[in-house]
This record gives structure tokens, C-alpha cells and sequence, in this order.
């Protein structure tokens, strides 16, 4: 049996914990300073510990004799909690998509008898490993665009969005430069722009440039490709919407009161669709060929609640890299990059599965199934 603090008691924080501790091979700490927020746990075999996650000491003491710690606490928390990981030994996964905070782990995992692993959620995370896998396909790679989308199954507002997510992700995203591969040199662009739009399905939609979806990929294929790109999945509308916020209203430089106009003014749904779309071109065989990706995952019944879409690929996406290093299928330490491993071996993965098993989108048809 592993030992795994969890740091962080929100939606995902939970689930991870949920499914590692009904896996049978894991003895889960679930930390949080919350008091409240520990309270009728999905299953008791979960232990449970109050911390301030934001003290160095109290992070310490949480950590202390673990195998395992998962930060899914707000990226700003992560450098600290990674580099107390370090120190003690302690192997160290998130789902960070702050660069920032990407940056400094890698820095710490030059000297370190531990596994950092960065960027373990749906994106960057998940859509990484499909890229790549994608992309070594290929004997020359021209371009290489990544989409992924949180969207609510019944848009019904002018936004055409829930909240599913991290609004200080969310907004972090929307705000912040945008990492990419542009004709061969990694560069920034502003958030928000590249604007395409696209039919799936029969569904219509658009994708922007949003921050830190592109993870460490663009490093992986920095001189193996011309153009690498992450974009978010919305519904058409919802980017003009936003940008008109952030840019003709100035809410860019009031982040705060964008948090509050969003958490007060869009609610959140557990009836959501996680969209993965993938496109690679490039030469193969002496041909120019394009290969496409796509995954939907929806909401389902699982141990007996509904879990949302994003977060049950965001929770299994945390928990499969787990599984991963203590199968031995990852490095035993150093910074472990996402797209250091094959979609198949992330797939064949107990947790990793779910991708590959998405439930029908109508939840009370999935509970029959799960």
C-alpha cells in the first residue's frame, strides 16, 4: 500500500481521492484547511487532516512519511508545496497550467531524488499525450493544433458557458500569454486570439488561444515541428463576449471583480461534455497527409453520484500518472513531462480507461451502465 497526502479538498481533491482509495492499493490523506470541506467524504476510507496549506511547517508535517502527494490546490500554492515534496522525498504531481509554476518545478527536479510531475490534468495533461502520440506518427511535422473544451450540455445564457472549473484557472487562462510554436521558435501570443470555428458532430463551435493548455509540449516538439498551438473549445460567441470584458471594459486589470462577476452571475452544472480535438499535419511516406483526434467524454454516474465531465477527467488524468510511476511505467524521479509515455499505455491504465469509455451523455442511461 502507497501512501498519498492529496492537498486540496475541492471537486478534484476528492474524486482523486475516491478513486485511488477504491483502487485498494493506496492509503489516502485528504489535507485541506477547511474544516468543513472534509466533511462526509465519498468514502471513508479516506483519511483526513487540517492543514494551512499556504504554511510551510503545516505542509511539512502533511507530507511527512508519504509516497505520494497530489496538489490540487490553486496554482499559486504549488511552487511551495512541490519544493517541500522535494525535500522530503516526496513524489509530487498537480494539475497546474500556471507556466510560472511549471518552471520553477522543473528547476527544482534538477537535483531531486523525487518524481515532479507538472500538468497532470485534461490540459495541459491528457491532450499532451494524445498530441504527441499523434504527432510520432509523422516523418515530418508541419503543424499541430490542440483544442479542449469544458462546455455545458444545455447552453442556455449569452455566454453559452457553466462554470466546471477553477474560475482562477479559468480567468489565469483567459489573461495570460499563450506559449506556441510559430514557424519553428517558441513565442507568446495574447490570449483570446486565433480565432477558428469548426463543425463536429453536427455542432458548431470556436477555439481561441488560452494560456498554458500547451504545457511542456511545445519544449518536446520545439525543432521537430513548425507550428504547435493550444486552443479552448467554446460555443460561437462566447470569446467575443469575453474579450469585450476583459479588453473594452478593462476587467483584465480588476481580476478580482471578474472572479466575482463570474461566480456570482454563471452557475456551475455537473451536465457537461469534455470535447478533445487534435490536429497533426505534416509528411509521412513522402505524403502530405493530416490525422485527426477526437475524444467526448460526459457526465456520469460513478460510486454512486453523478461526477461531472471535467471533473472525472481531470481526477483520472491525476490518478492514471500515479498508477503510472508506481507500476514503474514513468521515471522513478526528475521532472517527468506528460508526453514522456504512449496514449496506449495511458489508456490500457485502470484510471486511464475513461477516456476510452465515455458514458452516455444522458446521466440516469449511464448510472444503469457504471
Amino acid at each position: 500500500m502507497k501512501k498519498i497526502a492529496i492537498l486540496g479538498a475541492g471537486k478534484i481533491g476528492w474524486s482523486a481521492a475516491q478513486l485511488l482509495v477504491e483502487s485498494g492499493d493506496y492509503t489516502v490523506t485528504l489535507v485541506d484547511s477547511n474544516s468543513t470541506a472534509l466533511k462526509n467524504l465519498p468514502n471513508p476510507k479516506v483519511l483526513t487532516k487540517t492543514a494551512d496549506l499556504a504554511k510551510a511547517a503545516d505542509i511539512t508535517a502533511a507530507l511527512t512519511g508519504q509516497d505520494y502527494c497530489i496538489s490540487t490546490c490553486p496554482f499559486f500554492l504549488n511552487t511551495q508545496i512541490a519544493t517541500i515534496a522535494h525535500q522530503l522525498g516526496v513524489h509530487y504531481f498537480d494539475v497546474t497550467e500556471d507556466v510560472a509554476t511549471t518552471r520553477a518545478i522543473k528547476e527544482l527536479a534538477k537535483n531531486t531524488r523525487s518524481a515532479l510531475v507538472p500538468q497532470c490534468g485534461l490540459a495541459p495533461g491528457y491532450i499532451s499525450i494524445a498530441a504527441h502520440t499523434i504527432a510520432k506518427k509523422f516523418d515530418t511535422v508541419y503543424d499541430v493544433t490542440m483544442r479542449v473544451g469544458a462546455l455545458p450540455q444545455y447552453p442556455t445564457n449569452a455566454l453559452k458557458y457553466n462554470l466546471t472549473w477553477s474560475t482562477d484557472g479559468l480567468i489565469n487562462e483567459y489573461c495570460n500569454p499563450c506559449e506556441a510554436i510559430v514557424e519553428g521558435k517558441m513565442t507568446e501570443m495574447p490570449a483570446l486570439q486565433s480565432v477558428e470555428h469548426f463543425t463536429l458532430d453536427g455542432g458548431e463551435y470556436e477555439a481561441f488561444n488560452t494560456s498554458g493548455g500547451i504545457g511542456s509540449l511545445g519544449e518536446s516538439l520545439l525543432g521537430h515541428a513548425r507550428n504547435v498551438a493550444y486552443k479552448t473549445i467554446r460555443y460561437p460567441g462566447h470569446r467575443d463576449i469575453v474579450h469585450a470584458l476583459l479588453h473594452d471594459l478593462r476587467l483584465i486589470e480588476r481580476r478580482d471583480l471578474l472572479k466575482d462577476i463570474f461566480e456570482h452571475s454563471i452557475p456551475s452544472t455537473k451536465q457537461d461534455v469534455v470535447l478533445v480535438f487534435v490536429t497533426v499535419t505534416g509528411l509521412r511516406g513522402g505524403r502530405h497527409l493530416q490525422e485527426n483526434f477526437l475524444r467526448k467524454v460526459y457526465c456520469r454516474e460513478l460510486f454512486g453520484r453523478t461526477w461531472s465531465a471535467i471533473e472525472l477527467t481531470t481526477a483520472t488524468s491525476l490518478c492514471t500518472m500515479v498508477d503510472l510511476h508506481r507500476e514503474g511505467k514513468l521515471a522513478g524521479s526528475g521532472f517527468i513531462r506528460q508526453e514522456d509515455i504512449t496514449l496506449d499505455i495511458y489508456t490500457s491504465n485502470r484510471f486511464g480507461k475513461y477516456y476510452d469509455d465515455p458514458a452516455p451523455h444522458h446521466v440516469g442511461q449511464a448510472q444503469k451502465q457504471a
